[in-house]
């Protein structure tokens, strides 16, 4: 049975709710309402997570004949079952993070940032998160939520480099393309790649789709394709002109740009031109055809020298290069990669 207190609070919350829904859209739409309104749905939502997690320890949803709580929720707020998991989990794991509860319900950090903070939980272990809980949500305050994840992934790698590594092998391991045709003739796709390789992958599409709709609006003025449409018939053009590709062409080579000093005046950067982090490891399979390019920072700003390009490994079998590095220690083999530029149609990844 409900409490006293919580009928009393829902019902002050509903009196809330409906007068806020009475209000014209256009009383709500100034820019501090806005703010306001999404802090509040926030805590709300922490707040409701917070229920979720005491209801499923309470286990009542088994009166019910329920198997899980989140069978329950699913069930009675008629919503999806993955969402009623995501949001057990994630009030299971508030009880055990008491920095990212405290902030998610003073509406100071979101959803939005607590799903990837609980992720690097699991992934790393409360051992080593839980000191440094705190810092991270400190973080989560202040960043915009895009350099908070980079921090954040950063520092997972920091904290658990063999994790991290371990992490981006299971990405790679988990790449899989599925292209089918039904009765009727038509041919659905769908896949999953890693991260170095989506890149890749988006990149030639994107170069695809923006020559299309400039020569779309060259000859129309206007687009007469959705960008569904336009994406599909990139892709098909990418695997017609790699159709057309001599045998034996020369591939484009990734440039790996190595920042000497950089870290020390504005920290770890190992990523692709995008802005994805990327662990170093992951980078490695791509020496043997890599071109090599050295910056060398004399100030976070100030560059003081740009090195010439080289192959970092000439005239010796491909294989044999590959076996060498492999084989490698992970400290002799740590060449810092940092941010994954593009110079070509393909990709590039840049080491630091």
């Amino acid at each position: 049975m409900p409490s006293i207190i919580g009928v009393c609070v829902l019902r002050e919350l509903t009196v809330a709710l409906d007068g806020l829904s009475a209000a014209e859209a256009d009383a709500l739409g100034d820019g501090e309402t806005i703010v306001a309104l999404l802090r509040q749905l926030e805590r709300l939502n922490a707040v409701a997570t917070r229920a979720v997690a005491a209801f499923d320890a309470g286990r009542t949803w088994e009166a019910d004949g329920a198997r899980t709580a989140a069978a329950w929720i699913s069930t009675r707020c008629r919503v999806p079952m993955p969402t009623a998991r995501r949001r057990v989990r994630l009030g299971r794991a508030l009880r055990s993070m008491p920095a990212t509860e405290s902030a998610w319900l003073a509406g100071d950090i979101g959803e939005a940032h607590v799903e990837p903070l609980t992720a690097v939980r699991r992934q790393v272990g409360a051992d080593l998160f839980d000191p440094d809980e705190a810092s991270l949500v400190e973080h989560a305050r202040e960043l915009r939520h895009r350099d908070f994840v980079h921090a954040l992934a950063y520092w997972s790698q920091a904290a658990d480099p063999d994790g991290a590594e371990e992490q981006a092998q299971a990405q790679r391991d988990g790449r899989r393309v599925h292209l089918s045709q039904s009765f009727e003739g038509t041919w659905f796709l769908d896949g999953q790649l890693d991260p170095i390789s989506g890149e890749i992958v988006s990149r030639a599409l994107k170069t695809i789709e923006d020559e299309l709709f400039e020569a779309e609006w060259a000859e129309f003025k206007a687009t007469t394709r959705t960008p569904a449409q336009r994406r599909a018939d990139a892709l098909v053009e990418m695997a017609r002109r790699g159709s057309a590709m001599p045998a034996g062409s020369r591939l484009p080579s990734p440039l790996v740009t190595i920042l000497v000093g950089y870290e020390t005046f504005a920290g770890r950067v190992c990523e692709m031109a995008s802005g994805t982090v990327v662990t170093p490891g992951s980078l490695l399979p791509l020496l043997t055809e890599a071109y090599i390019e050295r910056v060398v920072f004399d100030g976070p700003d100030r560059v003081k020298n740009v090195g010439v390009r080289r192959r970092l490994f000439t005239g010796a079998p491909a294989g044999r290069l590959r076996c060498a590095i492999a084989s490698a220690s992970p400290t002799s083999a740590r060449l810092r990669p940092t941010i994954a530029k593009s110079t070509t149609s393909s990709h590039t990844a840049t080491a630091a």
